[in-house]
């Protein structure tokens, strides 16, 4: 693999985890599938991971942050555990010495928080309320911060939402079913990566759930613009419809 891996945000992505191999980590009960990656150990970083049963990672820091998704099983480290659904936002400084007793696999970004974003946030899916969203979707909201937005929509049988552009662009894994827009069905463990201002018209067949996250990839000069001025996001134009 050359690095850096899948890091050109002007290009769409899609990768079905489900047909790809696990690599072995650094460390010995601990695999993982690479999304995307700024450097071979450290970096910008999109994987899948898995942890088999009884598996420990050593103590490590997190420069720019860490965001978990709970696919499988059950993670865990000296602040608490995290079944299957649970979400976690772990900022800037943290550190932590994570294990599963049990086993899991995880949906993990690191060092991709924006700047000021220090808030750790929990969030057990199972046990969260859904919110009504467009039409006959439900949407739970689990972080916003600036530009970016994360949340699950829940897809009923049958449901389409409106076309919309991807102002700061939009990142899914499908967790369940198939979501589908008219460039193709994206199955269960699917990841897409759609660019800044870049759109579609999706839809499904069947029920499916996705983690969605808007607004986190801005060219860089946008980015800054936004966060230093002049303005703000509202100056930018109405260019999204959100879920």
């Amino acid at each position: 693999m050359k690095f850096p891996h899948n890091l050109d945000y002007s290009k769409r992505l899609v990768i079905d985890t489900s047909k790809l191999a696990l690599e072995p980590s650094s460390l010995p009960g601990v695999e993982r599938i690479p999304l995307e990656r700024e450097n071979p150990e450290s970096g910008l970083t999109t994987s899948i991971v898995r942890y088999e049963a009884g598996a420990t990672f050593s103590e490590h820091i997190h420069p720019g942050g860490e965001e978990i998704f709970v696919l499988e099983g059950e993670f865990a480290d000296e602040f608490g555990s995290y079944p299957a659904g649970t979400y976690i936002r772990n900022p800037p400084g943290s550190r932590h010495s994570p294990f599963s007793r049990i086993g899991c696999k995880l949906f993990v970004k690191l060092n991709q928080f924006q700047p000021g974003d220090t808030k750790r946030v929990v969030v057990n899916t199972t046990e969260k309320e859904w919110l009504l969203g467009q039409g006959d979707l439900k949407v739970m909201p689990l972080a916003d911060f600036g530009t970016e937005s994360t949340a699950l929509v829940k897809w009923p049988e049958g449901a389409a939402f409106v076309p919309h552009t991807h102002f700061g662009g939009e990142e899914i894994f499908v967790l369940e079913g198939t979501f589908i827009d008219e460039k193709g069905e994206y199955p269960t463990g699917t990841w897409i990566r759609s660019p800044h201002l870049s759109n579609h018209d999706p839809f499904v067949k069947e029920g499916c759930t996705i983690l969605v996250k808007t607004g986190h990839l801005l060219p860089l000069e946008l980015s800054r613009e936004i966060v230093h001025g002049p303005g703000n996001i509202a100056d930018l134009g109405n260019v999204v419809e959100g879920f």
